[in-house]
């Protein structure tokens, strides 16, 4: 089977290596999404382990069509009887980007109706109950190129099981996660996040550090259908067990000058499993100082269209110019929308990554020499 793992523009290379590093075939990374090739086991294995990918999709089918009949023809080739059973409901859903077919109802309209005649044909049926799993249907069709894709995960894979609660406007996990990799987080690091919120950052750098994968605590959508044998998804979460680092000695430290976000944030952390890693304290930026002989500072300040005004904002971007100051064995990672963050902040990075936050335009900024 062939798959795509939609992730944040700008973490594909991240996404990518990451299901090579897992041992998966054909892997390539194109804009917005990872593609790769391999059976059930790898649908369960990169699911459970990836911490970049948004969703796990069976890609079906990808082909151009200008009209309603030629999306019809096509979707109806597809084999659904390989996936779907009589009584399973295959709900449809997508997006229409630059084609002729702009119309997100009418094609859904289509393809439901091409998958319908086809499992019509192949289990004699008229109709369908739907009251089995759900075998949610994606199709995007950009520039007249359709792409029909099955979703493996149910709720996206960033939800990843620990976050009951979270402050104002938190950082999702895959981003967080990506942040914490391009900082090099290793099982002995000291990590520390100066403004941590609900305590995203912190929490990924942490599972990451114990290699826990961050769907191990959760399930998938995928894991319901008649199609898939159960004990998959049971051998790929035993042998993630198999392989948490025991004996890492990461530990961090998370302070927000809000108790509220800090109760939140210890409440998260015990969720995830490490909250034995991870101590919580308030404190403002301004009584930053660096700890220890290495130390690696990972952060996502409020902003401009965040939460603060934009004065606000760049008063704080000059205050950790001034705490994260320049030392050996210090390294410093920031997440900002800002394009005279670097001006502001008072040095320019050593390297920056594009990424985007939401549908907002972001840079990482990383401070290491």
């Amino acid at each position: 089977m062939k798959f795509s793992a939609p992730c944040i523009f700008g973490l594909e290379g991240l996404c990518a290596n990451e299901l090579r590093y897992l041992g998966i075939n054909d892997v390539s990374a194109e804009n917005g999404r990872v593609t790769f090739s391999g059976d059930y086991v790898t649908l369960a294995k990169a699911n459970i382990n990836s911490r970049y990918a948004e969703r796990i999709h069976i890609l079906l089918a990808e082909f151009e069509a200008r009209s309603f009949e030629e999306l019809f023809d096509n979707v109806r080739k597809i084999k659904w009887e390989d996936y779907i059973e009589s009584t399973e409901a295959f709900p449809v859903k997508g997006r229409c980007i630059s084609s002729k077919l702009k119309s997100v109802p009418d094609c859904q309209k289509i393809i439901k109706k091409a998958a319908a005649d086809r499992l019509s044909q192949k289990y004699m049926l008229p109709w369908f109950e739907e009251t089995g799993a759900v075998h949610q249907i994606q199709f995007l069709i950009m520039n007249d190129k359709v792409s029909i894709m099955l979703d493996t995960s149910g709720a996206g894979l960033h939800k990843r099981g620990y976050r009951a609660d979270s402050n104002e406007a938190p950082i999702k996990e895959t981003l967080a996660a990506a942040m914490v990799d391009l900082s090099r987080v290793r099982s002995n690091h000291f990590v520390t996040d100066p403004m941590c919120g609900s305590g995203t950052i912190l929490i990924e750098a942490a599972l990451k550090a114990l290699n826990i994968a961050p769907g191990l605590n959760r399930y998938f959508a995928c894991e319901k259908w008649n199609c898939i044998d159960k004990k998959v998804f049971d051998y790929e979460r035993e042998l993630a067990k198999s392989k948490i680092k025991k004996d890492s000695t990461f530990i961090a430290t998370g302070y927000d000058i809000d108790e509220a976000a800090l109760d939140t944030a210890r409440k998260n952390a015990e969720i995830a499993g490490v909250a034995d890693r991870i101590v919580f304290k308030k404190r403002d930026i301004r009584n930053f100082k660096t700890e220890k002989d290495f130390q690696t500072v990972i952060t996502n300040p409020p902003y401009g269209e965040r939460l603060l005004d934009v004065k606000s904002a760049e008063e704080l971007y000059k205050i950790m110019g001034e705490k994260f100051v320049r030392e050996k064995g210090k390294s410093y990672t920031i997440i900002s929308p800002d394009d005279d963050f670097e001006k502001i902040f008072g040095r320019k990075a050593d390297k920056r990554r594009k990424v985007y936050n939401g549908t907002l335009k972001c840079q990482i900024y990383m401070f290491f020499k």
